[in-house]
């Protein structure tokens, strides 16, 4: 069976797009360009193995152990050689790491052409009139026949390797690099959206593109424990001094509930009793963090990662605001979120209602969940 590996390279330093560190690692709608670039090789069923070319002061960078990763050389070519090195699969497709919004689409065109032969890139037809001049137009350029190159660069392994090992000069990438040792080149069609992040605003445009084909689901969660006999109060992972405690099967965290029952809403997946159903004597007394932890890891098993949540408590008493920034440190940690992205706030009801007798505390929630 032929095998297809992923190269992609991201050993550059270059920082002209902004920012104080190389652009492969800035972020990008909540996760490093880079990541968005090896995620659409990783889920590619095409592609049987990534391997991932950094700089040696960014190999701490990467700790995903699925990923093959190298060191990279003192310029591209010596970079595209040492991952080359480490390819054993059939063929390879070389790509950008400055183009994570490569489409599945586009590495298709690549992999299939490559049945028929030894190198295959994706191109964009030249559409604009082409001009010649610095400040002032001095010829016109044909476009006929011209072409905006983009990648994955795909080809047989072997092939591309030894051209690399032949190719003593500057190239302005890979299909260069074969056409001098006289491999022949298909154009596949490329997509516009295939850009690579090269200025400031090429951010803001992949921001417009990713947030285009994203999907982003919201969802509501309410819960209510009623007070009884105790000394505390367990809310949003915080155990908070209080004259009665709320009384559930579980350690009833009415905050945490809450918030996983908003995560579960936004997943379709039901609600806390359907993971953990209340009549399972297994559940009396567990700690709430089991099942935020639960929703989290279904939300990532499912393809989403959690955004923000919002946590609104109603009650009298305690007084939340003493704990707010624990009660944030402590869900932020049980989701793997930071804590500028989950909110902790309290209310009373006007002393109207069970709350405002002070005979429970309600919580609700909302949770953002986007497509990872």
């Amino acid at each position: 069976m032929t095998t297809t590996a992923a190269l992609i390279v991201a050993a550059g330093r270059g920082v002209r797009a902004g920012g104080d560190v190389a652009k492969q690692w800035r972020t990008l709608a909540g996760k490093t360009v880079l990541g968005h670039t090896v995620a659409a090789f990783a889920r590619h069923p095409g592609i049987d193995r990534i391997v991932l070319v950094l700089h040696p002061d960014d190999l701490h960078r990467w700790t995903d152990s699925a990923v093959t990763v190298v060191t990279g050389g003192a310029d591209r070519q010596a970079s595209v050689r040492r991952g080359l090195d480490a390819v054993t699969e059939d063929r390879v497709l070389i790509h950008d790491a400055a183009r994570p919004l490569v489409s599945a689409a586009v590495i298709d065109r690549v992999i299939a052409a490559l049945d028929h032969a030894p190198g295959a890139a994706p191109a964009v037809a030249v559409t604009d009139a082409l001009w010649r001049g610095d400040t002032q137009v001095t010829g016109v350029q044909d476009r006929a026949g011209l072409f905006r190159a983009q990648t994955p660069q795909g080809f047989r392994t072997d092939a591309i390797r030894a051209a690399h090992a032949a190719h003593g000069g500057a190239a302005a990438d890979d299909v260069a690099v074969a056409r001098a040792a006289g491999l022949d080149v298909s154009i596949v069609r490329g997509d516009e959206d295939n850009l690579k992040i090269t200025h400031a605003e090429d951010f803001a445009r992949a921001e417009r593109l990713l947030g285009a084909g994203m999907d982003i689901r919201l969802g509501n969660g309410y819960d209510v424990h009623r007070f009884g006999p105790g000394d505390h109060v367990m809310l949003c992972g915080v155990k908070v001094p209080h004259g009665r405690g709320l009384q559930g099967h579980s350690d009833a965290d009415v905050g945490m509930h809450a918030v996983t029952d908003a995560i579960y809403g936004a997943l379709a997946q039901g609600d806390i009793g359907v993971h953990f159903p209340p009549s399972d004597p297994q559940w009396k007394g567990a700690e709430s963090h089991i099942f935020l932890r639960h929703a989290v890891a279904l939300a990532a098993e499912m393809g989403f990662r959690i955004s923000n949540v919002d946590c609104t408590l109603v009650c009298e008493y305690p007084k939340v605001g003493p704990h707010q920034a624990a009660m944030r440190a402590a869900m932020a940690a049980i989701m793997g979120l930071a804590a500028d992205r989950v909110s902790v706030k309290a209310t009373t009801s006007e002393r109207l209602g069970f709350t405002g007798r002070e005979e429970g505390i309600a919580a609700l929630a909302t949770a953002t969940l986007v497509s990872a």
